[in-house]
């Protein structure tokens, strides 16, 4: 059986689906790992890191994807400059495990389905004990989360932290992070260690704890209806209960020196939380990091990957930001995408076993067949 990393041909993909250290953990079980030429070059790993590790270079990329039963990726197939398609380049039934935003664009999941292709999306592995060893979502929501507040840092005019100086004390740069998922928890404990006076908003009261633990105040909003969806990630809410929201953000939006934006919801655009008028509000030269620019933005004024200047406001839309982070975002997301392989691989073989719930929940399509209905009904919504 042949396992093949491919080179990512995305522009703004630095990152590599398995780091030799891993490679050589794989070939240590028999397994035979072909790598493409030069796939972990944007990441710092070289060719003669990989055959080190025991794999195999191949220089032609059609015939990697060809040999492959089980391929590894990280961003979703792409269409190449010669206009063929990554798909199509795959063998029937071959495995393909990857990101593939299957909600937010489904029609890669129907080519994969047409192509007899088994392919698992690392967006849907489900947040349970037992696969959190390979919850990519996760490992790069937490890149994501540290490097959001050093961009903010590093645009803001002022120190983070409180210092008193000969010439008189500074105060601590006050910080608000919408959002205390994963990435906005890693936010919460960076914008802390850089000695910022921080506070935190979500819908979900589950995660008051969690804010507090970290030396965080919590913003909460009573809202009467549920707010947490399967996977206890943040639920759409109602527009009313948006409208609630947005009353409560506005204050504390207008005293921040920093907001950092995170409420995504998977295959939908994500909610406008802080509107024209809340930005008008800010103090010139505070900053905004919307996390969410990928699918539209949280901020009414964010342009998906720029920074721009509003009304004396920096707003960063960084698209892609764990890629910044190619070295550790490659050696989270091989551990994730290795620990689901350990569970399809026995004894040398494939085996797909949709009885287990990780898998079950992870595989998109399979014999040809779209399986998971949300993707089903997302494909619908686009048809119509």
């Amino acid at each position: 059986m042949k396992i093949a990393v491919a080179k990512e041909i995305e522009v703004c993909e630095r990152r590599v689906s398995l780091i030799p250290d891993t490679v050589a953990k794989l070939v240590k079980q028999g397994l035979e790992i072909l790598v493409e030429t030069g796939a972990g070059e944007k990441a710092f790993f070289t060719d003669v890191d990989y055959e080190a590790a025991g794999a195999r270079i191949i220089g032609n990329s059609d015939t990697l994807w060809s040999q492959a039963d089980i391929l590894l990726k990280v961003s979703p197939p792409q269409d190449r400059e010669d206009g063929r398609s990554e798909i199509n380049l795959l063998k029937p039934g071959a495995v393909l495990i990857s990101f593939l935003n299957p909600l937010g664009n489904p029609e890669i999941v129907q080519k994969l389905a047409h192509r007899q292709v088994t392919a698992l999306s690392m967006e849907l592995i489900p947040r349970t004990t037992r696969a959190q060893s390979m919850d990519a979502l996760s490992s790069q929501a937490s890149l994501a989360g540290y490097k959001t507040v050093l961009l903010a840092a590093a645009a803001l005019p002022k120190y983070f932290p409180m210092l008193t100086t000969a010439a008189g004390t500074i105060a601590p740069a006050k910080v608000f992070i919408i959002g205390a998922g994963v990435a906005g928890l890693q936010a919460i404990a960076t914008a802390r260690r850089l000695g910022a006076v921080v506070e935190a908003f979500d819908i979900r009261p589950a995660v008051k704890e969690e804010v507090q633990s970290l030396g965080a105040k919590f913003v909460e909003v009573k809202l009467e209806e549920e707010t947490v969806a399967a996977g206890g990630y943040a639920k759409e809410i109602s527009e009313d209960s948006k409208k609630r929201t947005q009353e409560l953000l506005a204050n504390h939006i207008k005293n921040s020196d920093v907001v950092i934006t995170t409420a995504q919801v998977p295959g939908r655009k994500a909610p406008i939380l802080v509107t024209e008028e809340m930005v008008k509000a800010m103090k010139p030269g505070s900053v905004i990091v919307d996390l969410a620019a990928e699918q539209g933005g949280n901020c009414a004024c964010t342009e998906p990957g720029k920074d721009i200047v509003w009304n004396g406001v920096t707003i960063i839309g960084p698209i892609n930001l764990p890629s910044s982070m190619p070295v550790h975002a490659s050696q989270l997301y091989a551990k994730n995408v290795t620990s689901l392989m350990q569970l399809l691989i026995k004894d040398k073989e494939i085996q797909i076993n949709l009885a287990d719930d990780i898998v079950d929940a992870a595989c998109v399509t399979h014999g040809g067949e779209i399986r998971n209905q949300r993707v089903k009904d997302a494909l619908q919504a686009v048809a119509v």
